[in-house]
């Protein structure tokens, strides 16, 4: 029974205390997402305008699924953070803005392969991308608002335009879809 009672406790006491994220964990975070962003548009560009495979759609769908996860553990971590500095701040913005390019390179890219994933012989691929694109849009436009709202007051306007750019490659390729 006393066992029983300290597990309570400890449980407790674990869900009652909030997790600290560091900016290190962060910056790790972005990282990964950089990873996983430039692993979607490989897998974009890997498929061909005309003549695609299923395999290959379904290899897109789970790099946007991943991608997503990647956008929401980070956004968990980004709102677990505490004190950031300027400096901190800036190595973040440096980050996305590294993979800020990929980001709406792929996004201008899923755009063009709109016929192809029509033409696949099993319907419902652009569905899928569509259905990708939503869940990506979702939880990129969390990370942003989370990151700017911890970004350091002479970094926001920065990462305000960063958002701007990242949002508007979104709206066209959602529109695409639409």
């Amino acid at each position: 029974m006393k066992f029983f009672a300290i597990l309570v406790t400890v449980t407790a006491l674990a869900v009652a205390s909030p997790v600290k994220r560091t900016v290190a964990q962060v910056e790790t975070d972005l990282k990964d997402i950089a990873t996983q962003v430039n692993n979607l548009d490989n897998s974009i560009k890997a498929f061909p305008d005309s003549g695609g495979s299923l395999s290959s759609a379904l290899t897109i769908h789970t790099a946007a699924q991943k991608l997503v996860t990647s956008l929401n553990t980070a956004n968990t971590d980004v709102k677990g953070t505490t004190g950031v500095t300027d400096s901190d701040g800036q190595t973040i913005l440096d980050l996305v803005k590294n993979f800020e390019p990929t980001i709406i390179d792929s996004l201008n890219n899923i755009v063009t392969k709109k016929a192809a994933f029509d033409a696949l012989p099993l319907g419902g691929v652009s569905s899928i991308v569509k259905q990708d694109l939503g869940q990506l849009s979702t939880a990129t436009e969390a990370l942003e608002t989370s990151l700017i709202s911890e970004a350091p007051a002479s970094l926001k306007s920065q990462a305000q335009d960063i958002q701007s750019s990242v949002d508007a490659a979104f709206a066209k390729a959602q529109a695409a879809y639409a």
